[in-house]
């Protein structure tokens, strides 16, 4: 009997291919404590160069763990999925950090003073996504047999949703405040930055549903 692709790579995955589901679950964790590092920015606003520097570091650290997953995919024959997914999820995780960190750079570029209260709910809504993320990576490995993968799907995509309502709210305000020009430019941005941050974590979640359905 001749096994299709995707059946071939299913009998044939070892415990070595698995290396990349642990990979996707330490780049989660970076993406974690990113967020955290920023909602803690965003809430004790003091120390800012330091915080800032502090989630650069971060970001580093998980582009070192990304470079790990395509240096992985390079050399591994077999793979446990599809290797344009585990470039994809590799790219969409690695992206998290990123935003998160244009974010936290945000607020020293544009010298800014003091935090308004919807950009600390968005803050607390990217660490919240990214918390279900981690959970969601942790999770991959089982997608065949999984229960609880939909149902954190389906959270970040609810938080997302939040954060746009958040979102609009805070933008309709900014132009309805009477605030300087040059405050309502800087807040425009970092507003956007923050909602690229739950968007990237969406992205995270959209690619996972549209696996495990694949692989179904």
């Amino acid at each position: 009997m001749i096994l299709k692709k995707e059946e071939r790579t299913m009998f044939l995955v070892t415990k070595k291919e698995e290396i990349f589901f642990s990979l996707f679950v330490e780049m989660s964790e970076f993406a974690c404590l990113a967020a955290s590092k920023l909602d803690d920015l965003i809430n004790n606003y003091v120390d800012i160069d330091e915080k800032v520097e502090g989630i650069k570091k971060i970001e580093h650290e998980c582009d070192q763990v990304f470079h790990r997953v395509m240096h992985q995919l390079n050399k591994s024959f077999v793979t446990p999925l599809d290797r344009e997914d585990i470039n994809t999820i590799a790219r969409e995780l690695d992206n998290i950090t990123d935003t998160i960190e244009d974010t936290a750079h945000s607020f020293r570029m544009f010298n800014i003073k003091s935090i308004n209260d919807d950009a600390k709910v968005l803050s607390d809504l990217i660490v919240k996504s990214t918390v279900e993320l981690n959970a969601m990576m942790i999770e991959l490995k089982n997608m065949k047999t999984s229960k609880l993968l939909a149902p954190k799907v389906i959270e970040v995509n609810r938080l997302e949703n939040e954060g746009d309502d958040i979102y609009r709210s805070a933008m309709t305000a900014l132009f309805a405040d009477g605030m300087a020009a040059l405050e309502v430019i800087k807040w425009k941005q970092i507003y956007e930055f923050l909602e690229n941050s739950l968007d990237a974590c969406e992205e995270v979640a959209n690619t996972v549903e549209g696996v495990v359905m694949k692989n179904a």
